[in-house]
C-alpha cells in the first residue's frame, strides 16, 4: 500500500520569522494527524533553521534544487551531502520553473536524480505538459519523454524509493486546475508507463498532483486511485491552510 505524501514547495517566499512560526503552527495542527507523511521545503537559506524547529515533529525537511557535484570549485552551488548533513529527505527537481527560467534540460534533471540517489535522498520529480502542448493533445509524449531520461540513465528500478510529481505547467500558479478524472488519467498512464519497465516499481512510487493546489479542490482529487498526495505552492505558505490539505489527505486515502 503506498503512503500519501504532501510537500509544501515555499519556491522564493519566507523569513526567519515565517519559517518559526509557520511550522510553530504546523506542529500543533498535524500533532495527532496519521496516515500521511508531511514535508516543507523553504528556500535554501532557511533548511537549516527549519530543521531546528521541526526537530522532533513527524514533519520532514525538502528542499527545492540540488546541484549534480558533490563537492569543488562550483561557487553558489548546494550538494546532495550538504542537504543530506542538515537533515533533508525530499528533494524537488524538475520543476517547470527550472526547466523554463533555468533551462534546465531532461539530461541535466536525470543527472541530479542520479546523485540523490547515490547519496540516499528522496528524488520528487516534476514533469508535466504546457498549455499548448495539452491541446495539441501531447501530455503522455512529454510525460513519458521526461520519464524515459531517468529510466534511460538508471535504469528500471529508477523510481524505487523516489516520488513523481504530475504538475501541468498550465495550472502552476494560475488559478486553472485539472478535473480529477483527468488527472487520474495522467497519473495511471504514469503508472502503466513505468509498469511496462517494473511493475512492482509501478505499484509502490508515489506520483502526486501539483498546481494551484488548495483546500477547495484537494479533497476530490485527492479519491483517485492514482493520485498518491500533493505537491503544494502557494497554499502552502499559510499553515492553517496548508494543514487543511493534509488532513485531507489523510482522511481520503484512509476511507
Amino acid at each position: 500500500m503506498r503512503y500519501p505524501l504532501v510537500i509544501g514547495n515555499w519556491k522564493l517566499n519566507g523569513s526567519r520569522h515565517m519559517v518559526s512560526e509557520l511550522i510553530a503552527v504546523l506542529r500543533n495542527e498535524l500533532s495527532i494527524v496519521t496516515g500521511c507523511d508531511v514535508a516543507i521545503a523553504p528556500p535554501m537559506v532557511y533548511l537549516d533553521l527549519a530543521q531546528y524547529h521541526l526537530s522532533g515533529s513527524q514533519i520532514a525537511l525538502g528542499a527545492q534544487n540540488v546541484d549534480t557535484h558533490l563537492s569543488g570549485a562550483f561557487t553558489g552551488e548546494v550538494s546532495a551531502e550538504m542537504l543530506k548533513d542538515i537533515g533533508a529527505k525530499y528533494i524537488i527537481i524538475g520543476h517547470s520553473e527550472r526547466r523554463t527560467y533555468h533551462k534546465e534540460s531532461d539530461a541535466f534533471i536525470a543527472e541530479k536524480f542520479a546523485v540523490l540517489k547515490e547519496v540516499g535522498l528522496i528524488p520528487v520529480l516534476c514533469i508535466g505538459e504546457s498549455e499548448s502542448e495539452k491541446k495539441a493533445g501531447q501530455t503522455e509524449i512529454v510525460c513519458a519523454h521526461q520519464i524515459d531520461a531517468i529510466l534511460n540513465r538508471l535504469g528500471k528500478k529508477a523510481f524505487e524509493s523516489s516520488v513523481i510529481a504530475y504538475e501541468p505547467i498550465w495550472a502552476i500558479g494560475t488559478g486553472k486546475f485539472s478535473a480529477p478524472k483527468q488527472a487520474q488519467a495522467v497519473h495511471k498512464f504514469i503508472r502503466d508507463y513505468i509498469a511496462k519497465h517494473d511493475a512492482v516499481v509501478a505499484e509502490q512510487v508515489i506520483i502526486q498532483y501539483g498546481g494551484s493546489v488548495n483546500t477547495g479542490n484537494a479533497a476530490e482529487m485527492l479519491t483517485q486511485p492514482d493520485i498518491d498526495g500533493v505537491l503544494v505552492g502557494g497554499a502552502s505558505l499559510k499553515a492553517e491552510t496548508f494543514a487543511v490539505i493534509v488532513k485531507e489527505t489523510a482522511k481520503a486515502k484512509l476511507a
